[in-house]
């Protein structure tokens, strides 16, 4: 039914399209495309895609970056069926498998079209990774655009970007480095999409977590406005909003002193090994909270709004910009079960007396007692504490100030559309915590697979949803709307009422999400969320 709903569609769109038979005016099966920039070498990939990896940018240590100006294949190879390595970061694998000069993409680029009207017409959808902005990279498991990129008739762009200190924190006080590299990723775009059939009118950028975050963080930043038309924003914590310029300052000058390296000695800087550099980045995460408690438990490295790159916190702190872009704004159902069961309260159940302090520690005897008070988070006297918190906490990192981030875009002249997942699949990272291991939890990056299709040995309904994404997906790169006829249909949010989807368990179909907490007068006035708290 999901098939013949996208039939319909499109012939009802593009009334000379033969939905079953591809074009051929976007990259041939010979993987070799002439670009502006010299010869671009693929090589042939899944569901009659071509995979081409290549530099966008080059960078000096702690240094902007610059666009290159002619094609280059990742890490100094001449492979072209070699995949980038990532920048350097603390998680596994080990150093040997970094790059530091690592600003790279690979691009997932289909045979054909269905639906184009010329020979660069094609949707692009650029996909930034999570990671908090310290780990990840193009590679990270199910990121392989192939499946995407042919179910929704795009080229698929997955890109790297310099990350933790690397990208945040240089020693002269620069800031922002990794959302230059981003806007130079697609800046890159521009000038090479139509050699392969793409539009560099027609992209949209998606990402998850951290990635989210940095797709929020171009969405305040003028100088990127032109390079995109629309963006997908997966679990994004907009509870912790960007770093203030007076937190970035402090923690600069503490890994300043981490390193031994003044900010005007280029030559400590430089003579500094990564490993070096990593170990005072873990250290200075270790510290942030305790340096400054605004930081948050779960991404103390983060953009900064400098005034200068970054104008406008983009939150209930300061006055909304005027917007116009669409947006699609989705959650997990248990965001929190990583943070919960693993970080915060790994090994055994809690008490049900656990809940108080734990929910004092982090948001503060005000906001705690608040959140008691208010029956929104029952706790079963007989049943684990951690329960509670992780619908707890889902509401105050992500679920709810996504809702007002919504009601905020749509006040000021865009459109949102809000979603939650009910279905996902468990995602390697969360391999070894049971509560995310348990039928029916969606954690923390279990959307991923769904949403690019590489679930492995995906359930009757792990399909049928990523079925239905990837056609959602298509129509919201081709019209900026997710809603096809034959599903059920996904109202855009207002000022004052988000109608969330739910993604999945859908009873009835096209099943709301209820409200609960997520409330203006609970969420973001009786209990502020942390970039309110501290005026960011």
């Amino acid at each position: 039914m999901v098939a013949s709903a996208l039939s319909l569609w499109l012939l009802a769109l593009f009334p000379c399209a033969a939905v079953a038979r591809p074009r051929h005016d976007l990259v041939s099966r010979a993987a070799s495309v002439s670009t502006p920039l010299g010869t671009a070498q693929g090589v042939p990939g899944a569901y009659g895609t071509t995979r081409f990896a290549v530099r966008y940018a080059n960078a000096s240590r702690w240094a902007p970056s610059s666009i290159v100006t002619e094609w280059e294949l990742p890490n100094g190879s001449n492979d072209p069926s070699a995949l980038p390595q990532q920048c350097p970061q603390n998680d596994d694998p080990p150093d040997s498998t970094f790059f530091e000069d690592c600003l790279s993409m690979i691009l997932y680029v289909p045979v054909g079209a269905v639906g184009a009207v010329g020979p660069s017409s094609a949707s692009t959808m650029v996909w930034i990774h999570g990671g908090s902005f310290v780990s990840g990279s193009a590679t990270n498991p199910g990121l392989d655009g192939s499946k995407l990129a042919a179910a929704t008739n795009a080229i698929v762009a997955v890109i790297q970007y310099r990350l933790g200190v690397l990208g945040l924190f240089a020693p002269d006080g620069s800031t922002n480095l990794a959302v230059k590299d981003t806007i130079n990723a697609l800046t890159f775009l521009g000038h090479v999409l139509p050699a392969f059939g793409g539009d560099p009118a027609k992209i949209t950028l998606a990402g998850q977590s951290s990635g989210a975050g940095m797709i929020r963080t171009l969405l305040a930043t003028p100088s990127a406005d032109a390079l995109f038309r629309s963006a997908i924003l997966q679990s994004d914590p907009m509870d912790y909003g960007f770093l203030s310029p007076a937190t970035q300052a402090l923690l600069q000058s503490t890994l300043n002193d981490l390193v031994g390296c003044s900010a005007a000695d280029t030559a400590c800087r430089a003579a500094l090994s990564v490993a070096d550099i990593l170990a005072a980045q873990q250290t200075l995460v270790d510290e942030a909270l305790g340096l400054d408690p605004s930081t948050g438990l779960g991404e103390p490295l983060r953009p900064t709004l400098d005034g200068a790159l970054v104008r406008t916190p983009l939150d209930s702190t300061a006055p909304f910009p005027a917007v116009r872009k669409a947006l699609l704004l989705t959650n997990v159902h248990d965001e929190a079960g990583p943070t919960v069961f693993k970080t915060l309260l790994p090994g055994p159940a809690q008490p049900a007396a656990a809940f108080a302090p734990v929910c004092d520690e982090i948001l503060g005897p005000a906001r705690t007692q608040t959140i008691v008070d208010s029956g929104f988070y029952p706790v079963d006297p007989a049943g684990d504490a951690r329960v509670p918190l992780e619908v707890l906490g889902t509401d105050y990192l992500w679920r709810c100030p996504t809702w007002t981030f919504a009601r905020n875009w749509v006040a000021h002249g865009g459109t949102a559309f809000v979603g939650l997942f009910t279905i996902g699949a468990h995602y390697p990272f969360n391999d070894g915590i049971s509560y995310c291991a348990q039928a029916g939890v969606v954690c923390h990056q279990d959307d991923i697979e769904i949403v690019f299709g590489t679930v492995p040995n995906p359930t009757a309904a792990q399909a049928a949803l990523m079925t239905e994404m990837q056609i959602r997906y298509r129509a919201f790169l081709e019209i900026g709307m997710p809603n096809v006829p034959g599903l059920p249909p996904w109202r855009p949010a207002t000022a004052t009422d988000v109608p969330a989807l739910q993604l999945g368990n859908n009873t009835p179909p096209g099943g709301l999400v209820p409200v609960g907490a997520c409330t203006p007068p609970f969420w973001g006035n009786a209990v502020p969320y942390d970039y309110q708290m501290f005026n960011i």
